[in-house]
This record gives C-alpha cells, sequence and structure tokens, in this order.
C-alpha cells in the first residue's frame, strides 16, 4: 500500500543499493520529492535509518529549531557551564544534513559519510519507507528492529496523534 499527495507519503519499498552506491527510488518517492532529479535533504535520522526531505519542509523543520537555539543563547538560557551542550548540538547539526539531487530516473547517490552511518554495502537490500512528511531509507535488519519495537504501541500512538 502506498499514498501519495503533495505533502504525505505513506509505503514500504524494497530496493537494491548498486555497486556505485545509488538506489533506484520508487516512482511514488519521486513523484512526492516533484522530480525524477529534484533537489531533496538527505539527513542521518536514527541508527541505520537516512531520511530524505523536501527542502522546503525540511528548512521550515531547521529554522524552527534554529531560531529557538539562537532565543535561548541570546537570552542567556545556557548557563556557561552548558556551552560544551550547544556545541555538541552545532556539530551534530552540521554533520547530519546534505543537501543533494536526485539522479536521472530519480536515482539517490547516497554519499560517503551517509553509507557508512547507513551501515550497507553495493548490492545489498534497502528499505525505502513513506514516514508522512519524508522519505526514510533503512538497513533492513534496522527497520525489522524498529517496527517491531514499536508495533506493540501503534494503537495507543495511532489514537494520540490520529484524534
Amino acid at each position: 500500500m502506498s499514498t501519495v499527495d503533495d505533502d504525505v507519503i505513506i509505503g514500504e519499498f524494497r530496493r537494491v543499493l548498486d555497486e556505485r552506491h545509488r538506489v533506484a527510488l520508487p516512482p511514488e518517492v519521486v513523484q512526492f520529492l516533484g522530480s525524477d532529479t529534484a533537489h531533496a535533504v538527505l539527513a542521518k535520522e536514527r541508527d541505520g535509518c537516512l531520511s530524505l526531505w523536501k527542502p522546503e519542509a525540511w528548512n521550515q523543520h531547521f529554522d524552527k529549531f534554529m531560531k529557538n537555539l539562537t532565543h535561548r543563547v541570546r537570552e542567556n538560557f545556557f548557563e556557561s557551564r552548558r556551552i560544551p551542550e550547544v556545541q555538541r548540538v552545532a556539530r551534530l547539526i552540521s554533520t547530519r544534513a546534505k543537501p543533494i539531487q536526485l539522479g536521472q530516473r530519480g536515482r539517490l547517490l547516497i554519499p560517503e559519510g551517509f553509507r557508512e552511518f547507513l551501515a550497507v554495502q553495493p548490492n545489498t537490500e534497502l528499505m525505502v519507507i513513506g514516514a508522512g512528511v519524508c522519505v526514510e531509507i533503512w538497513r533492513p535488519a534496522a527497520w525489522l528492529d524498529y517496527l517491531k519495537s514499536d508495533l506493540e504501541s501503534f494503537n495507543t500512538i495511532f489514537r494520540e496523534v490520529a484524534g
């Protein structure tokens, strides 16, 4: 099952990372991103998972976070002993995401640091997941672990989110 509109994507797709570290995205994902050579933002999400965002959605998410952080720093919210934590967050943010452009026919080249984070080798399977506001690319074992851990609480979470 997969559904796509301008703002939401869901579904689960199996793909293979080719020998050149590219993954051919499903047509539904390409449509969601806007075109087969769309610009997007690739982000390190969680162990074994990358996320792929429309630039506008990522920028909105990122700008909101940065405005909040900047406001707190300006208002002396952080005491001097918290400066290492602010630096830690800044390091993680600055290396977490990268603007990319899809190649021909909706192929995503996964950059080196992102491949290491995903922990996959060429000619191995990946799971491409429609995660509502973004697309996630999972190492299959990590996806299954995540799915199993969240499935037990699905009904509770669904009621909270969907009302």
